[in-house]
């Protein structure tokens, strides 16, 4: 069997991806610093514990297991992809989880290799805010194709808005709480809205896929195949909770006078954010139906325990708009 070794593995994406990873015959183990509950402790995963910010770490860990395929979920510096990309220098396949955030220009769709990157001070690359997110992305990018060219079988993988079960965003946890506990949903804008989105198992396979088969200092787009708007995200999951609710609409002077902007909305997004996932499919990759995703996204927000209610506006700042809105009516 082939070894992965999947830095992260415990939360989210690197779950998903441990999953996907053994369905598909691999040997895997994780590498984390053991902060959060590991759902593979009573597998044949193995655990190795460490900080991946820490080169003597990411050195043992590599010592311990002797991977052919890593796949990185959470490096969050340049330096990070750097050091891992010298410590698994002779692995099969390294694959750096990036973003859709990494692209500097706007178009639409966004391309690997045709749409411009973000660029990244070295001030940037050592931040740890929301702001320097997509510099820092880029620059792992940038890493990536360095180590690729001094022949290290380095990939990346950019995905969007990530959503699915075990997600702890909070982004669609949102809008479902919405859906579930009121009847009407106030929606920023028209609802045309699109900021495309990636259901986490086509992710975890588009992982694997470009580790089996990606060209190395290459990046491939992931993202669901048909996007969908804010409105339709809305409307489905009323869908899928068998719920009848109104969407109401509001602009910015609207959404003044619960001093709200629009931003504030999770998956709202002024301009059009779309990637193009051509390259990936070429490679085999297929997503699955967007209505598919979105049930069992929907249908393990219900089993949970989160409560999405604490993101986004408050309701009683909504509860003003639409109230504002009435009055105009």
């Amino acid at each position: 069997m082939t070894q992965a070794l999947v830095i992260g593995g415990t939360r989210f994406i690197g779950r998903h991806t441990v999953a996907e990873l053994r369905d598909h015959g691999y040997d895997v183990a994780i590498f984390n610093r053991g902060e959060h509950d590991d759902p593979f402790a009573d597998t044949a995963v193995e655990h190795v514990r460490g900080d991946r910010t820490d080169d003597g770490d990411l050195a043992d860990a590599a010592h311990a297991v002797a991977p052919d395929v890593v796949i990185d979920c959470v490096a969050y510096h340049p330096r990070d992809v750097r050091a891992a990309t010298r410590i698994f220098d002779d692995a099969e396949a390294y694959v750096f989880v990036s973003s859709g955030a990494a692209y500097g220009e706007e178009a639409i769709p966004k391309r690997e290799g045709e749409t411009a990157l973000h660029d990244c001070s070295d001030e940037q690359a050592s931040d740890d805010s929301t702001a320097s997110y997509g510099p820092r992305k880029a620059e792992g990018d940038r890493a990536v194709f360095a180590a690729a060219e001094d022949g290290v079988n380095a990939t990346s993988v950019r995905p969007c808005n990530v959503y699915g079960p075990h997600d702890y965003t909070g982004r669609v946890d949102y809008w479902i709480d919405r859906v579930a506990n009121h009847d009407r949903v106030l929606v920023p804008g028209d609802g045309t809205n699109v900021w495309h989105r990636a259901y986490v198992a086509d992710v975890a396979a588009a992982l694997r896929i470009v580790a089996e088969d990606g060209t190395p200092g290459e990046a491939y787009n992931v993202g669901d195949r048909r996007a969908t708007t804010l409105d339709e995200l809305v409307e489905g999951i009323a869908s899928v909770l068998s719920e009848s609710v109104e969407i109401v609409h509001a602009g910015p002077r609207e959404l003044a006078a619960g001093d709200i902007d629009a931003e504030e909305f999770p998956l709202y997004r002024d301009y059009p954010h779309l990637l193009s996932t051509a390259k990936l499919s070429g490679l085999g990759w297929e997503s699955t139906p967007p209505e598919d995703a979105l049930a069992t996204t929907v249908e393990d927000y219900v089993e949970s325990d989160r409560d999405g209610s604490e993101y986004g506006p408050d309701r009683e700042a909504e509860a003003r708009v639409l109230g504002v809105l009435d009055t105009l009516a």
